[in-house]
This record gives structure tokens, sequence and C-alpha cells, in this order.
């Protein structure tokens, strides 16, 4: 069963840093294309990252660009999400996902960030 298990979110200032986990299970996390998605109070889910399997090469919304570093450890089957200078506009729920930006599904239950001061 395929299972991803969201942690590290939090209340953070303007400008903060924050780095999000996902525990995977039930599958190979370095096989699978996997990204990061956000949905924002009354928005609908927004696509951060994408890490692709294989390569290794990464993709982000302009919106984070700079700001966000998307990774992996395959021991661990952990994906993580690095984010600094964060802004209020960064506040929502994370969820990571397997897939890439056309093709995501959200398997967990995500993890709340806070940006404010």
């Amino acid at each position: 069963e395929v299972q991803l298990v969201e942690s590290g979110g939090g209340l953070v200032q303007p400008g903060g840093s924050l780095r999000l986990s996902c525990a995977a299970s039930g599958f190979t996390v370095s096989r699978t294309d996997m990204s990061w998605v956000r949905q924002a109070p009354g928005k609908g889910l927004e696509w951060v990252s994408t890490l692709y399997s294989g390569s290794g090469g990464t993709a982000y919304a302009d919106s984070v660009k700079g700001r966000f570093t998307i990774s992996r450890d395959n021991a661990k089957s952990i994906l993580y999400l690095q984010m600094s200078s964060l802004k209020s506009e960064d506040t929502a729920v994370y969820y990571c996902a397997t897939g890439r930006k056309a093709t995501f599904k959200v398997r967990g239950q995500g993890t709340q960030v806070t940006v404010s001061s």
C-alpha cells in the first residue's frame, strides 16, 4: 500500500525557513517522480515542485523558484522540501504526491505552513 506522511510544518515569520519531510512507504522513491503541492485557504491545489526519478532533475513553480529546494534520501525513502525566504503567500497546507505537475496524486494528510509575524 502506498503511504505518504508529511511533517515539518509550523508557524514561521516572513523571511524564515522550514524543511518539510515526506516519509514514503509501499513503493521505491528513487523510481518514482515525486512532487510537492500546496493548498492555500479557499484555493485549489497548486503544484510547487517535482523531483524526477532516474535523472534526479527538478522543476519548480515560478512563485517558489530560487527559494525552495526539493530533494530526497533514497535510503530512508524520504522526500524533502527546504523552504527559505518564506512569504505570507506561502501559507498553505503542503502535501507530497506521487507523479509530476500534470499527473500528481496526493496521498497524505498534509502539513500546515503558516507564515506570519
